[in-house]
């Protein structure tokens, strides 16, 4: 089983379109997971009921709507996401700096109204199912990575608290943002897992060598043959990753701290 660390990172996505299926599935695989997307079909089908059930249950939730329009709409929008309690949700960047900036306003009016915490809101930067094949027939000139990476820009100008990305651009989303601007990847996919219809996917641990904060799992465990086993699986990639990655910066701050002293002796010697 997962560390407690490794489950805050984990977001199972409930990509279903009834109450029923989304109840059946938080029930499944509580207390292993407690962070939930409810995106558009879910959200369509059973309505704020989704999100008031898991945050009844005691879970957090990831209300990816992927809101995209004109200013006003957004702010309104994400307004009543805030006072649902959703603790993450989504913008499209490509909606421009006025809405982001709205978004993230009306966030912070709710929240203070609701007296609660402000959800945590991202970017869609490029969806991951997009490849360069697809960015061109819609019209877009610059190359996947560089788009991916000036809206990361955008999104950090604007206020957000990072954004979505594939796992292949958490790297450099994280050293355009900053450590706490966040890297949320869907396209997750365990070592031998179907692509399915993402285009830019990679495993638990590689998402985590890459900088992810949170890693989004739907198929991979909601279609194994035992999703729970599927899901503590996942947790246990990922805590390993996040122990590698502990103790390689250990290492690395180590090596500094030994070099410190040479360094110093070379200077006296009149070394560079």
């Amino acid at each position: 089983m997962g560390s407690r660390e490794a489950a805050e990172r984990l977001v199972v996505a409930l990509d279903v379109t009834s109450m029923e299926e989304a109840r059946a599935w938080v029930e499944r695989l509580w207390p292993e997971v407690r962070f939930f997307k409810v995106g558009l079909g879910l959200f369509t089908a059973a309505g704020p009921a989704a999100v008031h059930f898991i945050k009844e249950r005691g879970g957090r939730v990831f209300l990816d709507l992927k809101y995209h329009d004109i200013p006003n709409t957004v702010a309104q929008a994400v307004a009543s996401a805030a006072a649902l309690g959703a603790d993450l949700l989504t913008v499209h960047v490509a909606g421009g700096r006025s809405m982001l900036e709205r978004a993230v306003q009306a966030a912070e009016e709710a929240a203070a109204r609701h007296r609660q915490a402000r959800p945590k809101i991202v970017g869609v930067t490029v969806l991951t199912s997009l490849d360069a094949r697809a960015l061109e027939e819609i019209g877009e000139a610059l190359p996947l990575s560089d788009l991916a990476l000036k809206r990361a820009q955008l999104a950090k100008a604007a206020g957000l608290d990072g954004v979505v990305c594939s796992p292949l651009e958490a790297r450099t989303v994280k050293l355009a943002g900053g450590p706490r601007f966040l890297a949320v990847t869907p396209g997750i996919r365990p070592a031998g897992a179907e692509l399915g219809d993402q285009a830019r996917a990679a495993s638990p641990e590689m998402a985590l060598q890459c900088g992810a904060d949170l890693l989004v799992v739907g198929r991979p465990i909601l279609e194994a043959p035992d999703p729970l086993a599927a899901a503590r699986r996942i947790l246990s990639q990922m805590e390993a990753a996040m122990k590698e990655r502990e103790g390689g910066a250990g290492r690395a701050a180590a090596g500094r701290d030994d070099a410190a002293p040479g360094a110093e002796r070379g200077k006296e010697r009149g070394g560079a």
